[in-house]
């Protein structure tokens, strides 16, 4: 395995994974030893209900380069990626989940990849050991990337990724609680690549996303990042004046072409609940955009630490 000058690194968010950590230092360990001579791996507790943070303490003092941090309750995957990443001191930070599904012997592939010139490579797995409606949440999920970063790449994101730390100067100032990071990451660059990577099994407990919160953070990407609602609200409330004024023409034409109106309640019944629908469905599209408005003008926070353990340590 090929040594790199470059300094690396790692942020995992952790929830609710206490039995899967002590394992993923001993697999990545080696890893990082072989790539770098200064290498970190930063932990960020997204207010697990179990024993998450204490193995986190526990393995921060056997290992001087873990650094462990403690949100004050749970911010999602994207806000706790976030606050590590802005902690994080090296030249190359790499993502990974804490369940080992990505393996951690696949960061070589990412590192070498990236020093060909890239500032972004994702490590799309070759198949996804995931249930059947997780995977449709996935591909849902993706799409909606694809409309927020306005780039192909989006088909192959995932959240094993390894960038350049000078990206994050990009979004340093960004302060909403609704985060995307590979969104953000399309702020500082456009030089993106993927590889096709292992995608191994969970090995201990089961996936924190279900399908609705997939589903719900695909919402939270488009409206938080892209005008595509607003553009389609607009478009479906063209496509209705123009149906409607085709039943106005209809009925009118009826009238003076036939001496008769068009008939029935039915027919009534449906215009009005189709216009209604529209409006309901434009107006809560706005809604979510004010609501995203309110939040960040209140001030609500992307996280709050709570500890850190092991940042002393570090030789900055």
């Amino acid at each position: 395995m090929a040594m790199f000058s470059n300094s690396v690194s790692v942020v995992i968010p952790v929830y609710n994974s206490e039995d899967s950590l002590a394992i993923l230092i001993r697999r990545i360990e080696p890893v990082l030893i072989s790539l770098t001579s200064k290498y970190e791996l930063i932990f960020v507790n997204d207010g697990s209900k179990d024993n998450s943070w204490k193995r986190i303490n526990e393995l921060s003092e056997l290992h001087p380069w873990v650094v462990g941090v403690d949100l004050m309750r749970n911010y999602g995957q994207h806000n706790a990626l976030l606050c590590g990443i802005r902690i994080a001191r090296n030249e190359i930070i790499i993502t990974i989940d804490d369940d080992l599904q990505h393996p951690p012997e696949e960061i070589p592939k990412l590192m070498a990849k990236l020093l060909e010139g890239y500032d972004v490579v994702y490590g799309t797995p070759i198949k996804e050991q995931h249930g059947f409606w997780r995977n449709r949440a996935s591909q849902i999920t993706k799409l909606a990337l694809q409309g927020s970063m306005g780039a192909e790449i989006a088909r192959r994101a995932s959240a094993f990724r390894a960038f350049r730390k000078d990206i994050r100067q990009a979004f340093d100032t960004y302060q909403s609680p609704y985060v995307s990071i590979d969104v953000l990451l399309t702020w500082g660059t456009t030089r993106f690549a993927a590889i096709n990577v292992r995608h191994d099994a969970r090995q201990t407990g089961v996936s924190k996303y279900t399908f609705c919160k997939l589903v719900t953070h695909s919402l939270n990407m488009i409206t938080g990042f892209s005008s595509l609602p607003l553009q389609l609200a607009s478009i479906t409330g063209f496509v209705f004046i123009i149906f409607g004024f085709g039943v106005l023409v209809y009925a009118t034409g009826r009238y003076f072409i036939q001496g008769s109106t068009v008939s029935g309640f039915v027919f009534l019944a449906s215009v009005i609940a189709i216009f209604s629908g529209a409006q309901l469905f434009t107006l809560g599209i706005i809604g979510e955009y004010l609501a995203r408005i309110h939040f960040k003008s209140i001030g609500r926070p992307q996280s709050l630490i709570r500890y850190i353990v092991g940042l002393l340590n570090r030789e900055d």
